[in-house]
């Protein structure tokens, strides 16, 4: 990926920094799944996915801000391009949202180590990237990246990085547009096979949304980044976790979507961007 530095208002860099929560609330790309597959062997439900969106309501404990340890050159640089990325796509969604007369409110984006308290609870690195509604901030611990890699065979890359965070980007236009809402609503009623339906919809449209930021800046991309992206898509899908992690799959316990899905609503975004035809809903509740 081409890239030149930008910067942020509300983008923070906390990693090296003393502080940060312990509890296993997530809501992430992968580490959810993880994280069910390990302590509830698959049982999945309305799942801590949901949890998180649904506990916006407290409020954000203080963070440390004492130094433990200085970032190496390469944490730096990726810290950079992060930020980058993220200044990337907020100005991608500032130009769609006008171009529909909409107003756009950028989200926060916080990288940080080991643990992290948020306004949805306290969480650790094992909860993989997540997007919390309750102060609209993406959180990123960036090791997950080399786990991603080493444990779900991923290529890796930096638009591995970029297709992640347009990704957790993704639910924050979510929670913008009132869809995230929406679908916490209509689970509250359902079984927790309907409910788990529901996540892999809104799971499958920031996918789409992501590929909808790539389609917006394919000024920016190299021979190789949407291999990278379909790459660490297809790591994530549940399918291929479970059964990596569980050695068999159970398609009701799905609650982001199969490699498959994953990979192909990323493409749409990708080659439409339209963001009319990101309603993965009705494509996929029939």
């Amino acid at each position: 990926m081409k890239w030149e530095r930008k910067k942020s208002d509300t983008f923070e860099d906390r990693r090296g920094m003393s502080g940060g929560g312990k509890a296993l609330i997530g809501g992430g790309l992968i580490g959810i799944v993880v994280l069910l597959l390990n302590m509830f062997g698959g049982e999945t439900g309305q799942t801590i996915g949901n949890i998180i969106e649904q506990t916006q309501g407290s409020q954000t404990q203080t963070e440390g801000t004492t130094k433990t340890r200085e970032l190496s050159e390469e944490e730096k640089e990726l810290g950079d391009f992060s930020e980058a990325v993220f200044t990337y796509n907020n100005e991608t969604w500032d130009k769609i949202f006008s171009e529909n007369n909409i107003q756009y409110e950028q989200p926060g984006m916080v990288l940080f180590d080991d643990g992290v308290n948020t306004a949805c609870g306290s969480a650790t690195s094992a909860s993989g990237p997540f997007y919390c509604p309750g102060d609209k901030k993406v959180y990123m611990d960036l090791r997950f990246f080399e786990e991603l890699k080493s444990r779900f065979g991923a290529k890796g890359g930096d638009f591995a990085i970029a297709y992640v965070i347009s990704h957790e980007v993704g639910h924050h236009i979510q929670t913008l547009l009132g869809t995230s809402a929406k679908v916490r609503q209509l689970q509250a009623n359902k079984s927790q096979t309907e409910a788990n339906r529901l996540s892999v919809c809104l799971e499958l449209q920031a996918d789409f949304y992501a590929g909808v930021w790539a389609h917006y800046n394919k000024n920016l991309l190299q021979e190789g980044d949407i291999e990278e992206a379909l790459s660490a898509a297809n790591a994530v899908g549940d399918d291929a976790i479970q059964s990596k992690m569980q050695g068999q799959v159970n398609q009701e316990s799905f609650t982001h979507g199969s490699s498959e899905q994953r990979m192909e609503w990323f493409m749409k975004g990708y080659k439409t961007g339209d963001i009319k035809q990101g309603d993965t809903f009705s494509a996929l509740l029939k």
